[in-house]
């Protein structure tokens, strides 16, 4: 009864609510090695993790999404900068310890989708047009900075080396 007592208190002390998000089967099948250390710096066996998973399935979803936060965070705290991208916006964002900023560019011209070579093209060669519009800002980061990064990601953000917001910047800046 004491070892069971024992167990739920630990099990309660590791609940807690997911930061981020589960990483997908694909990840964590990627990732398996280091979920093997994660594990085993919680002195988990495989034959142990086989029988938590049967016979404690909560307590293995629970270590799935710390593992899962643990990862996203060791990401998130790397990213600079990110895009994303739909066939009328372009919205480029370098991230820093302490601001946002951000580079949209919006295309307001027909048959013109900038997520195809040619409507990429046309955008470069017509920046100036009025169908463009160009705008710029910068957001201070008050909160949780990997938290701001992850919910632009949840939005279609790609993470990226910042090419892109780098050669608008230049541009912006002529």
């Amino acid at each position: 009864m004491l070892q069971n007592l024992s167990h739920l208190g630990k099990v309660l002390l590791f609940y807690v609510i997911m930061k981020y998000s589960r990483l997908t089967k694909e990840q964590f099948e990627e990732l398996q090695p280091e979920f093997v250390n994660f594990l085993a710096t919680q002195s988990i066996t495989g034959k142990e993790w086989e029988s938590i998973k049967k016979e404690k399935p909560e307590v293995a979803e629970q270590e799935l999404d710390i593992f899962s936060d643990l990862i996203w965070e060791g990401v998130l705290n790397k990213v600079n900068f990110v895009e994303h991208i739909s066939p009328k916006q372009l919205m480029l964002f370098h991230i820093t310890e302490t601001f946002m900023e951000l580079i949209g560019i919006k295309v307001d011209k027909e048959n013109v989708d900038i997520t195809t070579a040619y409507g990429y093209k046309w955008l470069q060669q017509n920046l100036h047009d009025d169908a463009v519009t160009l705008y710029t800002s910068t957001k201070a980061i008050k909160d949780d900075r990997n938290k701001d990064i992850f919910v632009l990601i949840q939005q279609g953000a790609a993470i990226t080396k910042g090419e892109l917001y780098n050669y608008f910047t230049d541009l912006v800046n002529e």
